[in-house]
């Protein structure tokens, strides 16, 4: 889980250097924060989990709370994006997605 994350990293500040080499740094603060607006909830999905395994209280019902809480933090994040900076959506949707997208390869690399 920590190498996905690790993974999600380096792919969100790629994205952001891609849109910061097109359209400036409003194009890579926005492709930043829509990278961030899932990373960060994850993490904090991922650090909570690895908690509950240490204390041996891991189950299904936690982990469904755990992800129904990550996905509206994620929802939540992205609402209020535009409130706190002046966002380039495509730069934001290519964050987030790319984001997304390295679930998929981190699972298709493990395998």
């Amino acid at each position: 889980m920590l190498k996905a994350l690790l993974l999600q990293a380096v792919v969100i500040l790629a994205v952001a250097a891609m849109f910061g080499a097109l359209s400036g740094s409003r194009g890579a603060l926005s492709a930043l924060a829509g990278g961030a607006a899932y990373f960060l909830p994850n993490l904090l999905f991922v650090l909570r989990l690895r908690m509950a395994i240490v204390t041996r209280q891991a189950g299904a019902v936690g982990f469904l709370v755990g992800e129904a809480a990550k996905l509206f933090a994620v929802i939540a994040l992205l609402f209020f994006l535009p409130r706190m900076i002046e966002v380039h959506w495509p730069a934001v949707i290519a964050g987030l997605f790319a984001v997304l997208f390295v679930n998929l390869f981190a699972l298709l690399l493990k395998t």
